[in-house]
């Protein structure tokens, strides 16, 4: 059994710049990231890992090298750009790492570094899940939602005036609607033929999901840094990062 982890970080972040490799509660971010790949690998000693190490800026390279990465390819530029989605940088790397390496992989993990609150429970019991349904391509880690498009969420109507994001009769209160969930960007579990299907998102008809038991959420502004650093640094988690 082969299986590729990805780890993508791109340059140039918008929202918080530099965000990478922004120290949280003592570390760069990226070395959360890092640390549970490795605690992942040593965990399950009879499969056959390789982490794929994806970025454009020299400056992350650097940082994970220290962590212990390989950084011997280099994210291409035009794989770089805000317009260009995830999907195409991690197809990319492992294109890279397969021939680099003669062999085929099995499974691709991609870890993302901006949603760091998982840990190897997390992804022993997710990979399990997809590894026990042959029809199921691909899982991801979501948590249930805390605003439903059956009850409260609305949106924009054709004539220009406000009404629920979706219906389904009178839901009167919100333990009537059906379960919906937050995509929380923390990891995501593909089998090789999902590649196949040349899709541009995660998202296919034969996708599961895996429900974080704890909290977790993507860094997107300053403000989730903050956030972040105060649970960790005040041993606030709900669980044992």
């Amino acid at each position: 059994m082969n299986i590729l982890i990805t780890i993508c970080a791109r340059g140039g972040s918008k929202g918080i710049p530099g965000k990478n490799i922004k120290f949280l509660a003592g570390k760069p971010l990226i070395a959360y990231t890092i640390s549970t790949a490795m605690e992942f690998i040593n965990s399950n000693k009879e499969i056959n890992f390789e982490i794929g190490f994806s970025t454009d800026s020299t400056e992350i390279a650097n940082v994970a090298q220290k962590y212990g990465i390989d950084i011997s390819y280099k994210r291409p530029d035009f794989l770089a750009t805000d317009e260009v989605g995830k999907m195409d940088a991690i197809i990319d790397i492992i294109n890279y790492k397969e021939k680099k390496l003669s062999l085929v992989f099995d499974y691709v993990l991609d870890l993302d570094v901006t949603s760091p609150l998982r840990n190897v429970n997390d992804l022993s019991n997710a990979y399990q899940i997809l590894n026990e349904d042959a029809r199921c391509l691909n899982l991801f880690s979501v948590n249930k939602a805390h605003r439903n498009p059956y009850f409260n969420m609305v949106e924009e109507k054709e004539n220009g005036y406000y009404g629920l994001v979706k219906s389904k009769g009178d839901i009167l209160s919100r333990q009537k609607t059906p379960l919906v969930y937050d995509l929380n960007a923390s990891f995501y579990f593909f089998k090789k033929e999902f590649f196949e299907l040349g899709l541009k998102t995660p998202i296919c008809s034969t996708t599961k999901i895996y429900v974080m038991p704890h909290i977790c959420f993507d860094l997107d502004e300053n403000i989730d840094f903050e956030f972040l650093s105060f649970l960790i640094e005040n041993n606030k988690l709900d669980f044992i990062l």
